[in-house]
């Protein structure tokens, strides 16, 4: 009896792999919070730099402490407003950094505050994205920010921008100013970095073929290649003539075959390629559902 290896969606959606990505995610940014920004006077932006900004200004209770007692009443709102499973995953992801930032007090050594601005955010960031990877989130703004998209349509990412700004305007009233730019700069690598862990396999490519054989190429890419085709009734801009026009879509790894399967068929084939991040439906990745 062969034993079946579960697809990408179906591993996608299992709870232990979503658990997984909110346990190692929520580890490695509570290590850069706690192993970087802490020891450097850093802000980490969203919830966790407000508590890290009333930990500073107060000395009382931790930043993880603090992190928990600002995400109670998100939380609270969140059970009435968002779907359950998110709010689960999210639940744990926050119950998991919130631990990790009690339990992880090291410190990576790096003196440099230019260098530690740079280490926290690839760190952090890198922690992010797996959280966001799963289906759910690390709790905080996350929270409040799918809230007011499903509510009033603002952009999640937007919201964070704009909390973020507030957060560092207010802490340029405790904090010197120095401390507020490194902490500006490692608010921006961690984005980055976030993004790029967030289109880790998960990048496309759209490919469109205008050719005179787009009903052989169409079936050797369905054929050859295993993969889906869609065909577009176009016309020419100047001839008028009617035209089919291939759609695809495709990987990284798959794109030169495709290149090389089309231009076989069709030495004068028009091969046009765009970047897109998310392709879902069909066999490509399921929506999150929040």
């Amino acid at each position: 009896m062969s034993l079946r290896l579960p697809s990408r969606q179906e591993l996608a959606y299992s709870v232990w792999w979503n658990l997984f990505l909110l346990t190692a995610g929520s580890a490695l940014f509570a290590a850069g919070a706690q192993g970087i920004a802490v020891h450097h006077g850093f802000l980490t932006g969203g919830v966790y730099g407000t508590a890290l900004l009333l930990w500073y200004g107060t000395g009382g209770f931790s930043p993880a402490a603090w992190y928990l007692l600002l995400n109670v009443p998100l939380f609270v709102l969140g059970w009435f407003c968002v779907g359950r499973r998110f709010f689960l995953y999210s639940l744990f992801g926050m119950l998991a950094t919130t631990l990790f930032g009690e339990v992880l007090r090291f410190d990576f050594g790096i003196t440099d505050q230019f260098y530690a601005a740079v280490a926290c955010g690839v760190v952090c960031g890198a922690g992010g994205g797996m959280m966001l990877r799963s289906l759910g989130s690390g709790g905080g703004l996350d929270v409040v920010a799918v809230l007011l998209n499903r509510k009033w349509n603002i952009g999640i990412g937007r919201f964070g921008f704009v909390f973020n700004c507030v957060l560092f305007t207010a802490s340029l009233a405790t904090m010197q100013i120095d401390l507020v730019i490194a902490s500006l700069i490692q608010v921006f690598i961690a984005s980055v970095t976030l993004e790029h862990v967030l289109s880790l396999f998960n990048q496309r490519k759209v490919v469109f073929i205008i050719s005179d054989r787009s009903r052989a190429i169409s079936s050797e890419i369905t054929s050859a290649l295993k993969q889906g085709a869609t065909v577009l009734q176009g016309r020419g801009g100047y001839s008028g003539d009617n035209r089919e026009i291939v759609m695809t879509v495709t990987n990284n790894v798959q794109l030169k075959r495709l290149e090389e399967l089309v231009f076989t068929l069709d030495a004068h084939a028009l091969f046009i390629v765009e970047n897109t991040f998310t392709v879902l439906g069909a066999n490509f990745a399921r929506r999150k559902v929040y």
